[in-house]
């Protein structure tokens, strides 16, 4: 599995939270480039970008980090299905072979809209019917409504509590001036 290139900052702390949720270091997937100094990266996340998730969900999801820790977040509240599907649809926009926008919008449906799918979100029935007739000839905005839906549903719900959680205060207190 290939992990994201986080700083270090980010991969201590969340091995912080996965580890005082009395995970062990074995079975943490995060734990791992901590056991390993060399593997870990260089630390170039910024207090004003971590400042920055505080202000909107909308600047959250637009820093370089933000998206990244705040998956991890939902991770570990196993709540990562909405997040997932809102990243693929970013990608899927970006497809410009028709042979591959028809594969991968199938695979959306499939894990994500698919009623008892493995991840399925939470979406109305007639927004989940349109895609259904959509994906027949996908088109870029196919799972944009979709995508609206789980945007506003992490917004409203996932992202106060983020900003409260113990993962994201510590982030704070972890890279403040003072603490460096």
């Amino acid at each position: 599995m290939c992990r994201p290139e986080w700083p270090n900052s980010i991969v201590l702390l969340l091995c912080l939270c996965y580890n005082t949720r009395k995970m062990s270091r074995r079975t943490c997937w995060i734990c791992k480039p901590c056991r390993d100094e060399s593997q870990r990266l260089p630390s170039n996340i910024t207090l004003e970008e971590v400042l920055q998730w505080a202000q909107s969900f909308e600047k959250l999801m637009a820093t370089k980090y933000g998206p990244v820790v705040y998956a991890a977040y939902l991770k570990m509240e196993h709540s990562d299905e909405n997040i997932k599907f809102w990243m693929a649809c970013e990608t899927y926009k970006k497809i410009v072979s028709r042979w591959s926008r028809i594969s991968r919008a199938k695979k959306l449906y499939k894990i994500y809209i698919r009623p008892q799918s493995p991840r399925e979100i939470n979406i109305d029935s007639s927004t989940r019917e349109t895609i259904i007739r959509n994906i027949q000839e996908p088109t870029q905005t196919c799972f944009e409504e979709a995508q609206k839906i789980v945007y506003m549903h992490m917004e409203r719900d996932s992202y106060p509590r983020f900003l409260k959680s113990e993962m994201y205060q510590n982030l704070l207190k972890t890279i403040q001036p003072n603490n460096s």
